[in-house]
């Protein structure tokens, strides 16, 4: 089991409230974690009765659609936050979803024995802990010997956006400093190899791809627009910038301006680079 005696680590800074999290619940299986499916489905074929953790879960959209590409399997999803939880939960009931379970834990303690899972996964979460490899290594643990450990992680410095409208490149930049500020790492994507292997994983043991989000339908553009415009308006992301004087309030004005424009602009498009890794445990 993990340690009875946790040590204090950095927060999720942006919070659990709707307006902050809403973009999260566009995520999906198909769109976010693409490279885990056909591993997945090919474990699923051997041992239909598959055991997933969803680390750092969220609205559960992800935990969700995974669990469907294993019915007889079950996914146990795990948040630090109630009200994030109770969201996930009512997703997966609105969506029939019945092989998942939600609990309340930490990456860094999870309070499950060593080798409870058949595959343990991790999206856009080691990003914002100060102690990333601290976390792989407590994955690792509630991994079966033969089992997968997944971790996607966004690359913050390759967005590729269109039209390239200063505020919005503004904005790209100061998210960067914001999660450094606040403990994280927005190079996250790119070291993500290097953290599994300080975890202590061999390099034999770990495929490295990339993947990317792409928002150009109008109606994906909205969701990110309107994400990121709560969160400039009343977020944590506000009240941070101005603290590091790395923007005024009248230039996060026009980035919130700017992100409207650029929602509702036909040849908008953006673009964001993931670093994945599938690891298998000894």
């Amino acid at each position: 089991m993990a340690s009875t005696n946790p040590t204090e680590h950095n927060r999720y800074a942006p919070g659990w409230r709707t307006s902050q999290v809403r973009h999260h619940e566009w995520r999906t299986a198909e769109n976010s974690a693409a490279y885990l499916l056909p591993r997945l489905q090919a474990m699923a074929q051997e041992k239909p009765q598959l055991k997933l953790l969803d680390v750092g879960a969220g609205p559960g959209t992800i935990s969700a659609s995974l669990a469907k590409y294993i019915p007889e399997g079950e996914v146990l999803a795990t948040d630090l936050s109630d009200e994030i939880l109770d969201r996930a939960r009512d997703y997966a009931d609105t969506h029939g979803v019945t092989n998942i379970k939600f609990q309340k834990a930490s990456v860094f303690e999870l309070p499950f024995p060593d080798a409870s899972f058949d595959i343990t996964h991790a999206h856009q979460v080691l990003c914002h802990l100060d102690a990333p490899v601290d976390a792989v290594r407590e994955m690792l643990r509630v991994t079966r010997p033969g089992g997968l450990i997944a971790l996607r992680e966004s690359v913050m410095g390759l967005w590729a956006i269109w039209p390239e409208m200063p505020p919005l490149l503004q904005f790209a930049d100061m998210s960067e400093k914001i999660i450094a500020a606040n403990g994280g790492h927005p190079t996250g994507g790119r070291e993500l190899l290097s953290w599994v292997l300080k975890a202590g994983v061999d390099r034999e043991d770990i495929v490295m791809s990339f993947g990317t989000w792409c928002y150009s339908q109008p109606e994906d553009k909205a969701v990110w627009a309107d994400a990121m415009s709560q969160r400039l308006r009343d977020g944590q992301m506000r009240s941070k910038a101005i603290e590091l004087g790395i923007a005024t309030e009248d230039e996060i004005e026009e980035m919130i301006k700017a992100w409207d424009e650029w929602s509702r602009t036909d040849d908008a498009t953006l673009g964001i680079m993931n670093g994945e890794a599938l690891v298998t445990k000894k």
